[in-house]
């Protein structure tokens, strides 16, 4: 069947209002271009709509507290997206005497609104981390640099699990990337570039031995000159001139680094991307 579009949100459809009552020139147009199923009033020109939430402020509000629900993980695990728009209706209808407000933490949002989340689920204690730390030797299980990062291989937002057996040891970099993306999948799209993680391990290593050289130098370059007692001097210009030398080379392999890594990020992000569009078949 043709995917369909409707002109009013999920928020509109629970309150049992019928599309069909309703236009909305942009989402008809997009629907006509990509071959869908446009479900609402069709008019032929924009028309003013009709705001259930009357002020402009108030929209903005709820607009963004939607936008901070549907980025957070762990709240879309624990608190359904019924419940939600149940809440956000009751907001709008005035059963609940408060509008989201940004300038309150998300978690405090959710409170206000009757939405409880348990955000302090990572709880593994100091004594556990250490042994994951030691087990695998300050090396990142992903890409194999240096990190002190104890990851949950399942997230723990999914699973809940802070199990030694499903603890792994991460540098920051593949923690940050890996984030509340499913075990399974970040291997399956980490197993296809081995060899770009091995170059950022050769990368990280060709770094570290030449900023420790630089440092060296530098300390000495500071030493010859506590003992000559001047500044300008041909020995001395001739050390500045090879640090110099030293600290392009560190600057060019940092930005051939710095590419590959951000190219490596964009890599995962998309395949998140496309796998959670691949198990969404909803068109909103």
């Amino acid at each position: 069947m043709n995917p369909k579009l409707t002109n009013i949100c999920d928020i509109c459809l629970m309150r049992g209002l019928d599309p069909h009552d309703y236009s909305n020139y942009a989402v008809a147009t997009f629907a006509q271009s990509l071959l869908y199923t446009y479900e609402g009033k069709k008019d032929d020109a924009p028309v003013k709509p009709n705001w259930i939430v009357q002020n402009k402020k108030a929209r903005k509000r709820y607009e963004d507290f939607l936008q901070d629900y549907d980025g957070n993980e762990i709240a879309r695990q624990q608190v359904k997206r019924e419940d939600l728009n149940l809440a956000i209706i009751k907001s709008e209808d005035g059963e609940i005497d408060y509008i989201p407000d940004q300038d309150v933490t998300f978690a405090q949002n959710m409170e206000k609104l009757g939405l409880k989340i348990d955000f302090q689920l990572n709880e593994v204690n100091f004594i556990d981390r250490e042994r994951i730390r030691a087990k695998y030797k300050y090396r990142c299980q992903y890409c194999g640099r240096r990190g002190h990062s104890v990851d949950h291989k399942d997230p723990v937002s999914l699973s809940h699990n802070n199990d030694l057996t499903n603890l792994t040891l991460a540098c920051a970099e593949c923690n940050r990337i890996k984030s509340d993306m499913p075990y399974k999948l970040f291997i399956q799209l980490n197993s296809q570039i081995t060899k770009i993680n091995k170059k950022l391990v050769k990368y990280e290593n060709a770094l570290g031995t030449l900023q420790e050289e630089f440092k060296h130098r530098r300390r000495y370059l500071a030493a010859q000159v506590h003992l000559k007692g001047v500044i300008n001097d041909p020995e001395l210009n001739a050390i500045r001139k090879q640090n110099k030398q030293l600290q392009d080379a560190i600057d060019s392999l940092q930005s051939d680094y710095d590419d590959l890594r951000e190219t490596r990020k964009t890599y995962f992000e998309t395949g998140w991307k496309l796998a959670r569009i691949k198990a969404n078949k909803d068109i909103i």
